[in-house]
């Protein structure tokens, strides 16, 4: 199982992207899908996730901002990031439970990060 993701990049404030993570591989099903990032110096922390019924959660200081979404078609997720701030600056790290084919449980997997770079 591999999470390929994509979509950063620079930006100017007040600007948006969007990042996408597709998991694949020979894969069951997949639980939790979860965006995370860390900005330079600091530890990782956790942005926003979605649960395989499409329910979501957010940081406080993404609400408002971001909207994270998935299709489990694809078992890919989104997270749309919009008005965004030069403190968002950072490598975002997808995140998803799969349960792989012949398998029982749920493994933790993770992308390679993008990086996020909002500036003027």
């Amino acid at each position: 199982v591999q999470l390929q993701a994509s979509g950063g990049g620079l930006v100017q404030p007040g600007g948006s992207l969007r990042l996408s993570c597709a998991a694949s591989g020979s894969i069951f099903s997949v639980n939790f899908m979860r965006w995370y990032r860390q900005a330079p110096g600091k530890q990782r922390e956790l942005v926003a996730a979605v649960t395989s019924g499409g329910s979501s959660t957010y940081q406080d200081s993404v609400k408002g901002r971001f909207t994270i979404s998935r299709d489990n078609a694809k078992n890919t997720v989104y997270l749309q990031m919009n008005v965004l701030k030069p403190e968002d600056t950072a490598v975002y790290y997808c995140n998803a439970e799969v349960r792989a084919r012949g398998s029982y449980a749920y493994t933790m997997y993770w992308g390679q990060g993008t990086l996020v770079t909002v500036s003027s």
